[in-house]
């Protein structure tokens, strides 16, 4: 806004009302529909074979449900130019986010539908509705909120991310914010563009807490009766676990399966393997200073947030949430022009690169901090007090002692995010540091596929390790 608002009003209105930018919203908003609506599809089916029905190995099946979201929408474009050179434009990255971003929709929806009350379901049955035309009436309007609050952050995702659009060659806006960026040195485009990218985010970020409102705020899912998950035929089971199985397969498996293929083909491991190393080690330090710095920050909020509510503690947490709507490509270009303005000393150092994941992912971390919080009953802590413990005492013996694995799981949350986020990186990291995802961005942008393969498998191994941590802190 400093950098916009420091340029001629003439300059900032004509680039405000080119046809370029019209034709960036245009593609921005036409990915955004196709994929949220891909992903509602997706992810409700999903989320409805996983409730309803009795499968083979169901913990098997939440468990491959949520690990995509260890693997980074890029990592999938290269497997598919690593398959197909020539894939690009809309329909193969509205394929890729889709297959990143389902899950988004499926967790949500099926906690709603495991805490659906299924009571009015059997009485659409005995008034001769059809199972599955029962369910559809009746249950599942009942997890449709939270299915769109899922879509939302899918849609979200999809507006702020940057290198799938990039490789399969589709102009958005956060590759245009890019390109202005490294393309002139007047970088008054660049500002502009991330403007009107920032303020679209913000305005799903406002459509996504709208409908999570609107979610907490249904009549309360005090479930008096439960359909215990039907058991179908055989042909119907085979059915599920092959979609189910597919869609998992395509997801986890074919890029690791692509990656192993371009490293046979070249011959083996030909990366420069002390080069990788030190990458795998920028990237656990500056992702687990990040998560550090992050669940800090988020702590006294969250707090706040789950035991006192007022309009200031409100409009403080919303202060925080508003990282979520900032895409990478933003906040990178934005610290660019703070810290050479403020402080030219810490330009492109490592403080900057963490603060920076620190602002993206802090709501990833509040949220984390605000439920563990609010799950320890403040009758307990009231004891505690009463007892003779003083307030700080009861908070390290009492609360803290309770809350922790769940602060802990959104610090590996913001861990394994951060370890994937591209566009800052490439903006705010210091010079001559390279993280894995800057390695395989290099390589891929040379064309050199086979080089970056092991960069790759090397950043899918490392975030697939916080992710299963996470399934199952989730599972105990």
């Amino acid at each position: 806004m400093v950098r916009v608002g420091e340029a001629a009003p003439e300059r900032v209105r004509s680039l405000l009302v080119r046809e370029r930018t019209l034709q960036l919203a245009v593609n921005s908003g036409v990915l955004v529909l196709g994929v949220s609506a891909g992903c509602l599809v997706l992810g409700l089916g999903t989320a409805a074979l996983l409730v309803r029905l009795r499968l083979p190995w169901p913990r098997l099946w939440w468990v491959l449900a949520a690990l995509p979201l260890a693997v980074p929408s890029y990592l999938l474009a290269f497997a598919v130019l690593a398959v197909r050179p020539a894939a690009s434009g809309l329909v193969p990255l509205t394929l890729v986010l889709v297959a990143a971003c389902t899950p988004y929709v499926t967790l949500p929806a099926a906690a709603a539908l495991r805490a659906a009350d299924t009571g009015p379901e059997d009485v659409a049955r005995t008034l001769g509705r059809g199972p599955v035309a029962a369910f559809c009436a009746v249950t599942l309007p009942q997890a449709l909120p939270a299915a769109l609050a899922g879509t939302l952050l899918a849609a979200l995702y999809t507006l702020s991310d940057f290198g799938a659009p990039a490789l399969l060659r589709y102009e958005s806006f956060t590759w245009a914010v890019r390109a202005a960026y490294e393309g002139t040195i007047d970088r008054t485009g660049a500002a502009v563009t991330a403007l009107v990218l920032a303020v679209l985010t913000l305005l799903l970020v406002a459509a996504e807490r709208a409908a999570r409102r609107r979610f907490t705020r249904a009549p309360a899912t005090t479930a008096t009766h439960r359909i215990p998950p039907h058991r179908p035929g055989a042909a119907v089971r085979a059915l599920c676990v092959a979609g189910l199985g597919t869609v998992a397969a395509l997801t986890l498996l074919a890029p690791p399966a692509v990656l192993v293929g371009r490293i046979v083909a070249a011959g083996g491991v030909g990366a420069d393997l002390p080069r990788l190393l030190t990458a795998a080690g920028w990237t656990l330090l500056l992702s687990g200073a990040a998560a550090v710095l992050a669940v800090l920050l988020a702590l006294p909020v969250g707090v706040l947030a789950a035991r006192h509510r007022s309009r200031v503690v409100a409009a403080v947490e919303s202060v925080a949430y508003l990282g979520q709507g900032l895409p990478g490509v933003v906040v990178g270009l934005s610290l660019v022009f703070l810290s050479l303005a403020v402080v030219p000393g810490l330009y492109q150092t490592a403080p900057v690169l963490v603060f920076g994941y620190a602002l993206l992912f802090l709501p990833k971390a509040l949220g984390a901090v605000r439920s563990s919080v609010e799950r320890v009953p403040v009758e307990v802590e009231e004891v505690a007090r009463t007892l003779g413990r003083s307030a700080s005492g009861t908070w390290w013996t009492v609360t803290a002692r309770q809350a922790w694995p769940g602060v802990a799981a959104g610090g590996l949350l913001v861990t394994v995010t951060a370890m994937k986020e591209l566009p800052a990186t490439l903006m705010l990291r210091p010079t001559g540091v390279d993280t894995l995802a800057t390695e395989l961005w290099a390589q891929t942008a040379r064309g050199a596929y086979g080089a970056a393969a092991p960069a790759a498998l090397a950043l899918l191994l490392l975030a697939c390790v916080p992710a299963a941590l996470l399934v199952r802190g989730d599972r105990a």
